[in-house]
């Protein structure tokens, strides 16, 4: 054992270091991307005829459960020709807000997901509701 005192680690300030290589990092992989655009670019497929829409339009998987929902909202049609579409648009915009609001909501003082299971079996829904959503409008 030494009763020698450890130096210091010698500290480098954020500005403009740590700033600084973030920047070159940036500015590498920005160079890296436009070169790979400019030397490989993408090949044009078939050109697109504006007046026949294609049977497969589907989108992407991440839109799968809103889109599926929307075709089933129109299980409200007896609430009007229009219920459908607005209900289909606005309560998943709706859930979305929720959830941006829920920290502020849930004002309890466990924070551990043990001692939550209203909060786990409300998560546990959602991630079953949006992932049959998501399966069912893959393959219908």
């Amino acid at each position: 054992m030494s009763n020698e005192k450890s130096s210091p680690k010698k500290l480098l300030p954020f500005w403009p270091h740590y700033i600084l290589s973030e920047l070159i990092a940036w500015y590498i992989m920005f160079g890296i991307l436009l070169a790979l655009a400019a030397l490989v670019p993408m090949g044009l497929e078939e050109k697109a005829n504006p007046l026949e829409t294609p049977a497969h339009v589907k989108p992407e998987w991440y839109f799968l459960a809103v889109y599926q929902f929307l075709k089933v909202a129109a299980v409200f049609n007896f609430l009007g020709p229009e219920a459908p579409r607005l209900l289909g648009v606005f309560l998943p915009m709706l859930g979305l807000v929720a959830l941006m609001f829920l920290p502020f909501l849930d004002r309890g003082k466990k924070r551990t997901a043990r001692e939550r299971p209203l909060m786990l079996l409300m998560t546990a829904l959602v991630l079953i509701i949006v992932i049959g959503l998501t399966l069912w409008g893959q393959y219908s």
